[in-house]
Parts: C-alpha cells; structure tokens; sequence
C-alpha cells in the first residue's frame, strides 16, 4: 500500500518511475523481507550461538561428511595409517559388499572394521582344519618338493597359488612378476658385528587359545622372543628383539604409535637391513590353521603386504612405499621357500591397500602366526621353520 501512495504522488508531480522499476523494487523487498523471516528458523540450533558462522558449518558438515570426521583426527609426524584410513577403507568396503549383494541378491555379514587385521579367509561350515605334513621323499637339493619357475611365470597361476589379494587393493604383472622377484638379492650385507635382524610388534597385546591377557610371555611378545634366540644361536645373525607396546590404549593407530620408534632405533642402528613385525591372525573360532612341522603341530604363518593402493582412490599419496617392489620380492622368496622346504606351512601371501610400516627398510616382513584359535605352544613351535627359512633367504 504504500509503495502505491508514493507512486501515485510521483504521478502527481510528474516524477513516476517506469513500471518495470517499480516491479523490481517490489521483488527485490520481497525477497530481502523472506530471507530476514526466514533467517531465526534455520540458524536455530539445538546449542549454541545463533551465528551465520555456525549455520555454514552446519550446511558444511551435512554435504561434506568426511570434513566433520577430519575434525577428529589426530596429525602424526610420519605419514602412515590412521583413523582417516580406517575409516576410507570401511567405506570402500561396505560400497564392495552393497555392490555384490545387489549382484547375488542377498546379505552378507561384513565383519569389523576397526582392527586391522580383518576375517581373512572364509571358512566353509562346521570345523575347519587346515592340516599338512612334511612330504617323505625329498629332492636332491633337499627340498621337500620343487616348484617349477617357469610355472611361476605365469601371472594367474602366480596368484592362484601364492597369493590372496584384498578387494579394496589391485595389482598386476608388472610388480607380480616371478622372474624380477627372484632376481633380487635379499643375502645380508653386513657382518653380525652389528645388529642386522630388528624383530618387533605392533600389535604386541595378541595372545592364543590358552594365553594370559598381560602376560608377555604368552603373547606374541614370546614368540619374538624364541625367534630372536634361535636366530642368534643357531644362525650366528645378530638381532635386536624390541618389546615397545603400542596397542594398549588405542589399537587403530598402532602403526602410526609404532613409527616414531622405529626411526629412531633404526637410526640409532642404521646396520639393521631385516625388519620384522611378528603378529598373530584374527580368523572364525571355526578355523583352526595348523600345520605339522619336524612331528610338531605348528601354527601356520601367512607374509602380509601392503600396496599403499586402494581400488577405489588408487595410489595413496601420503602412503608412498619406495621399497614396495623388495617388500614384495623378500615375502614371495619367503613364501617359496616355505612350499618347497615346509608345504603347507605358510599360507597365502595376502595383499591389502596400505602401507603397514613396510617403507622403512628393503627387507621388511609382516608376518601373521596362527591365530586365536591356535596354543601357545602351536605358535612357537612356529618359529623354528620360520628362523629356517630367513637363513636359507638372507645367507649367501
């Protein structure tokens, strides 16, 4: 009403404006006079001050989820795992299962995501044991059975029999190939006047069927232990055992808890060229993986690889791993060393999308031994063929 009084005293004096002017004016009110009436509502919170600021970082988080969960992340100074990884690599998984069970038209239970060592293996019904015994005729070289390197050749037949390869990661021929793997030289350089072996645990609370929980000499702890004895006694390799915990209160970022040590003892011993980060599996209670070894019942191991690769973003920049290609060539003469002296003894190589802690030497190793379901005395009985078989890799 009283835009139409002032136009029509415009009128009057013979200042009227044009009729678009005043068109626009009219909308121009209407949306100022909307967006003040609207404002209070949708700057309203639940708590807080009722700031522009606020409702944009609101309207933020709802678009942009992963920026919400950022805010939560602790920085580390080496550039490895972290809550940001765990939570990228639950995504890609539950996207894969959503996908396939669209394919197959039914659910699948995903296990957990905070660990990082997931249900590796899916274990047919009822109770499953793994079992294998040492071959009675041997092959002139003292292997138990020789396995043909032209047949490792072959990329499919490589993977089939080798290797288990997570779905959140890919590779192909060109790092997978047997040929270049064999022909890297994993002998040790260095004297055993200083330490040239550093055995260590990320994860150093894992324990076994009939362990203590907190007692080092029933987790994995023990079985670095025995490992680094039957090293130095039977092999004459000159290897530090260190005993640090990083899982106790926060198991997610146990890698990135670990890193900081590592640097520091490797450069306080910059001799050590073998670094091995012994864990123990996580499986269904049904699976027990088992192997017999010397007469023994022995635990079986599995060599663990990370590719800094996922499937779903590729290359993980600020996981970059320029010892990948020897990480994957010491497991693979690792892993053939195993079937041609201990079949049955390690199981499949498994390959994932990250970075473990692998980066920091040439000849560094993940190894998983036995899991939950396995004893204790399983899993060191382990050792034995394991220390064997670094010998018959790192000794000229």
């Amino acid at each position: 009403m009283f835009v139409f009084v002032c136009y029509q005293s415009m009128a009057s004096s013979g200042k009227t404006p044009a009729l678009k002017q005043l068109f626009n004016f009219i909308r121009e009110e209407t949306a100022v006079a909307a967006w003040k009436n609207c404002m209070p509502v949708m700057l309203k919170e639940e708590e807080g001050e009722l700031t522009m600021e606020n409702f944009l970082l609101k309207k933020l988080d709802q678009f942009y989820p992963l920026y919400a969960f950022s805010g939560t992340l602790t920085e580390y100074n080496t550039q490895i795992e972290s809550s940001l990884t765990c939570g990228m690599e639950q995504e890609n998984q539950q996207e894969s299962q959503q996908t396939q069970e669209k394919e197959e038209g039914k659910k699948e239970k995903e296990p957990g995501k905070k660990e990082r060592k997931q249900q590796k293996e899916k274990p047919e019904k009822g109770d499953q044991k793994v079992a294998a015994k040492d071959g009675e005729s041997k092959t002139g070289t003292g292997k138990v059975v020789e396995i043909s390197r032209e047949k490792l050749n072959d990329f499919d037949y490589l993977v089939q029999n080798f290797y288990q390869i997570d779905r959140t990661t890919t590779i192909d021929g060109s790092e997978l190939n047997a040929q270049a793997m064999l022909a890297k030289d994993m002998t040790l350089t260095g004297d055993a006047e200083h330490v040239q072996i550093l055995i260590y645990h990320t994860h150093s609370q894992e324990g076994y069927l009939d362990s203590t929980p907190g007692d080092p000499s029933s987790s994995v702890l023990a079985l670095g232990e025995r490992l680094t004895q039957l090293l130095k006694d039977q092999y004459g390799y000159n290897v530090m055992h260190h005993t640090g915990e990083y899982d106790v209160k926060d198991r997610d970022n146990a890698y990135s808890y670990s890193g900081p040590a590592l640097e520091q003892i490797l450069a306080d011993h910059p001799s050590i060229e073998v670094v091995i980060d012994l864990h123990r599996d996580g499986v269904p209670d049904t699976a027990h993986l088992v192997s017999e070894v010397n007469g023994k019942q022995t635990a079986q191991i599995m060599f663990f690889n990370g590719l800094s690769r996922t499937t779903a973003n590729g290359n993980i920049a600020y996981l970059q791993n320029p010892n990948l290609a020897d990480n994957l060539a010491f497991s693979f003469q690792m892993k053939l060393a195993a079937e041609e002296y201990y079949p049955g003894f390690a199981r499949a190589t498994y390959l994932k999308g990250y970075r473990y802690n692998l980066h920091y030497r040439p000849k560094s190793l993940l190894v998983e031994v036995g899991a939950q379901t396995n004893t204790l005395e399983e899993a060191m009985n382990a050792m034995e063929p394991l220390a064997d078989i670094l010998h018959k890799v790192l000794s000229p």
